[in-house]
């Protein structure tokens, strides 16, 4: 099968295995949303003339049967043809002859796949504000469910202060929304169109921008076509940075499970269904999918500094080096959106032992309060600390229940306002679901369908 860029040799076949490398296989994820730009650019194509109306909807329609068969991974790209960009091409000039030639009117590769990648990086970040969202509000729920329920607080890995079920959890879902709290600017800086910006340096045709970013659902043109060139794998970049740190978030909430749930602490205990056994010791029970969310975060950070580093002092305009950044993504993309799903089950199903909570909660967790009582009596801080410094083994047992509600400044136990990070998460979640609706609306004019991208 020809090559978008044949001309009158053959490349060796060494150089086409390494140049290639996976991109026909990680291609199959970028099918339809390559599928949509190709119809946008058809239809400006015949604006200006280099479409009839007939041609432009016979590309279109093979175009929408082309799409629903890369959504249903029926369309297969082979490595001869390097991409679905080729594939897709070869396609319709198979099908519908001369107007599968002319669809490249005007555009490079490198346009083209930006294009792709955008549409493909925005429907992602709709479906990360929905799993993100999602997280949170799970561990709201949990939160709210224990508020009150006793829980050591622990620094250095020892007893410290008391603490709550509620605090904890709802400390982890605010964490969780914090990061997202960056998704609107990062999603502001991936909707705009660069299809027309070309080999970055634009072409000699009066292409209608404005019009395929209109039809394509994006809020604006990326204007600068050398930029557009520039900023692949910087969107990228900024994505994994924000998958990166939700990764490490969600590493530490697995590493607390895995603690909390040992018989030696009791605190939780996970469902049978969410462990794995051992293959020689019939009593194992395994937290094998917290082990693993310990580990991915490992993989978030190492996509993303891999794609940051292959940007790393390039000069202007398109470089191949660039090629290398699209695994590491589509793989990390994958991956924090499971590691979502993931945290959210187990969350939803983690039972709570408040007895074994309470026992753990040990005279010497009250020293605090018991430097504080002594100070609400007059006594300097400094020498109430020294005082029951020296008398440790001789603190009362207490309620830790009562000693929460003492705690009533904003974000402390006895205050946990819970309701805070519910409205920012729902604010989110209505904000993302119209942008996701006015895209759906967008593709739905534009195929007569809405095709799922991701």
């Amino acid at each position: 099968m020809a090559k978008i860029w044949q001309k009158n040799y053959t490349l060796n076949a060494l150089v086409e295995e390494f140049t290639v490398g996976s991109d026909y296989l990680l291609d199959a994820d970028l099918v339809v949303a390559d599928c949509l730009g190709s119809i946008a650019h058809a239809r400006m194509l015949e604006k200006i003339g280099i479409l009839t109306a007939a041609e432009r909807q016979s590309v279109e329609d093979e175009l929408k049967v082309i799409a629903r068969e890369g959504q249903d991974g029926r369309f297969i790209i082979k490595r001869e043809e390097e991409d679905c960009h080729t594939a897709i091409e070869n396609r319709l000039t198979e099908t519908v002859g001369e107007a599968g030639k002319k669809i490249h009117t005007g555009r490079s590769r490198n346009d083209q796949v930006l294009t792709a990648l955008r549409l493909y990086e925005r429907s992602f970040l709709l479906e990360l504000a929905r799993r993100g969202v999602k997280t949170v509000l799970c561990l709201t729920d949990f939160a709210a469910e224990h508020r009150d329920l006793p829980m050591p607080g622990l620094t250095h890995m020892r007893i410290a202060m008391p603490s709550s079920v509620g605090l904890w959890a709802g400390a982890f879902a605010e964490e969780v929304l914090g990061h997202l709290s960056l998704l609107p600017a990062i999603y502001d800086l991936v909707d705009q169109c660069p299809l027309g910006s070309a080999a970055s340096y634009g072409v000699p045709l009066p292409l209608d921008r404005e019009m395929t970013a209109g039809l394509l659902g994006f809020s604006r043109v990326q204007n600068n076509v050398l930029y557009a060139a520039n900023s692949r794998s910087g969107t990228e970049g900024w994505i994994l940075t924000l998958a990166e740190q939700l990764g490490v978030t969600l590493s530490r909430l697995a590493q607390d499970l895995i603690l909390f749930s040992m018989p030696e602490f009791g605190y939780f205990s996970l469902p049978d269904e969410l462990c794995s056994g051992s293959s020689i010791m019939p009593q194992k029970k395994n937290p094998d999918a917290l082990e693993l969310l310990r580990a991915k975060a490992v993989t978030l950070g190492h996509a993303a500094a891999a794609v940051r580093g292959y940007v790393h002092a390039l000069p202007s305009g398109y470089n191949r080096d660039i090629q290398e950044s699209k695994e590491p993504f589509a793989k990390a993309s994958r991956t924090i959106l499971l590691c979502l799903e993931v945290t959210a089950l187990t969350i939803e199903n983690l039972v709570v032992h408040p007895q074994a909570l309470a026992a753990a909660c040990s005279p010497e967790i009250f020293a605090t309060d018991a430097v504080m009582d002594l100070v609400s009596q007059g006594m300097s801080f400094r020498d109430a600390y020294r005082r029951v410094a020296e008398q440790i083994e001789e603190l009362p047992v207490r309620n830790p229940a009562d000693y929460l509600q003492t705690r009533t400044s904003s974000g402390a136990p006895g205050n946990l306002r819970l309701d805070l990070a519910v409205d920012t998460a729902r604010k989110m979640e209505a904000d993302f679901a119209a942008r996701r609706a006015r895209i759906d609306e967008a593709f739905g004019k534009l195929c007569g369908f809405v095709p799922a991208i991701i």
